[in-house]
């Protein structure tokens, strides 16, 4: 009778160490990402608006929609 209520305060403890180990990870995980800036930050620190403009190319000449044979 000892031994199995021994085993069940074991289990009971293995449990609980568990539940705290894992319920701590998330909360690691939530603070590295509200740690990123937002993507207009990032734009902004990256200069993005100092680019030159691109023109696209119309190439619907060289691929055509359908295929005639």
């Amino acid at each position: 009778m000892r031994r199995s209520l021994i085993a069940c305060f074991v289990v009971a403890a293995l449990i609980a160490a568990s539940a705290l180990i894992f319920r701590t990870q998330p909360r690691a995980i939530e603070l590295t990402a509200a740690a990123m800036p937002s993507l207009v930050e990032l734009h902004a620190m990256a200069g993005v608006h100092q680019l030159p403009d691109e023109e696209i190319d119309d190439q619907s000449l060289i691929f055509p929609a359908s295929v005639k044979q």
